[in-house]
């Protein structure tokens, strides 16, 4: 194991994801793909096999303490996530554990609230998944025009909608989005492409894809008010 954690420090691994279910397995492969160095940890031998194809730092822990999170290099990523399930207990520890490693960004995945104002107060930033994807659902569900939404930070939301047909043939600096609604377009997703540098002379054409960000209440507003 030494010999590879050599070579795994010259390499400067960014991301450490521990515990490989569902919500665990999604994030390494996402991070995979997008290039992005790993190492992978969870007691379940199967799980650990499954995924090595992502990366040669694929370790099979059944007894989580901090050493042999050091030992494994863990202390030298930038970003640890710890994506256990159901064992609570174990949650914790591990996160506490990243923390103690000195990890810059420790993620933790939380089922209630409870426990993710534990993994807060011990200073790690919380996420929650299944409360997180409920959310978008209902969100895209309710709004018809509504493509795709999820929740950022707080109160602040990005959605991914369809242009209203007003905005056809119409620059953006004319609608005057932030004065009026309260949003902002950050991104706009046309026939030849997705644009993200924004142009306020931008003229909209029939089919237009908008992504918005602002608060729940601002977008919902913007929906129903320029409803076709």
């Amino acid at each position: 194991m030494q010999k590879n954690f050599d070579m795994f420090k010259k390499r400067r691994s960014a991301y450490c994801v521990i515990g490989l279910g569902r919500f665990g397995s999604a994030v390494a492969e996402t991070l995979a793909e997008n290039g992005q160095d790993l190492i992978l940890i969870d007691k379940n031998p199967d799980r650990v096999r499954e995924m090595r194809y992502l990366t040669d730092y694929a370790y099979v822990i059944n007894h989580l303490d901090q050493a042999a999170l050091e030992e494994i290099g863990v202390g030298d990523c930038q970003v640890a996530i710890v994506a256990i399930g159901e064992e609570i207990a174990a949650n914790i520890l591990a996160t506490l554990y990243c923390l103690n490693l000195k990890v810059p960004m420790v993620i933790a995945k939380a089922n209630n609230k409870d426990m993710g104002n534990i993994l807060e107060k011990i200073g790690a930033e919380v996420v929650y998944p299944e409360y997180e994807m409920g959310v978008r659902l209902a969100n895209q569900l309710s709004n018809k025009k509504v493509i795709d939404y999820f929740s950022i930070s707080g109160n602040i939301d990005i959605a991914q909608l369809e242009a209203p047909s007003y905005f056809t043939g119409k620059q953006l600096k004319t609608l005057e989005l932030r004065q009026k609604y309260g949003i902002s377009i950050i991104a706009i997703q046309t026939r030849n492409g997705t644009i993200e540098e924004i142009d306020p002379n931008y003229v909209f054409e029939r089919g237009d894809i908008i992504i918005v960000i602002g608060s729940n209440e601002n977008i919902h507003n913007f929906e129903r008010s320029v409803g076709d």
